[in-house]
């Protein structure tokens, strides 16, 4: 059973820098693209960050230059350093990849970890 394990959100001020990580866990043979998107409460969830296989990144227009999303194959995780946090970034994120395991290709959810940015 593929799992993905989110840790790193937490509470911080504005201005300050948040790390996030996501590990892949079970029996696969291989990653295709990984995300991170976020959610607050009544609103769609949203793409934050994406980075393929080939380490092609992309990021919404709200986090670029602040944001910085890179995985570690040998590690099976991928990472979202956050930097000069603002309030507006606060949210649920959640990291998301594409798995291919006896099952083929499928998408994988983490279970969410909560940031938070105080003003």
């Amino acid at each position: 059973q593929v799992q993905l394990v989110e840790s790193g959100g937490g509470l911080v001020q504005a201005g300050e820098s948040l790390a996030l990580s996501c590990a892949a866990s079970g029996t696969f043979f291989s990653i295709g693209i990984m995300n991170w998107y976020r959610q607050v409460p009544g609103k769609q969830r949203e793409l934050v960050a994406a980075i393929t296989s080939g380490d092609n990144t992309n990021y919404a227009d709200s986090v670029k230059g602040r944001f910085t999303i890179s995985r570690d194959n040998t590690k099976n995780t991928v990472y979202l350093q956050m930097n000069s946090l603002k309030p507006e970034d606060t949210a649920v994120y959640y990291c998301n990849a594409r798995i291919f395991s006896t099952l083929g290709w499928t998408d994988y959810w983490g279970q969410g970890t909560q940031v938070t940015v105080s003003s």
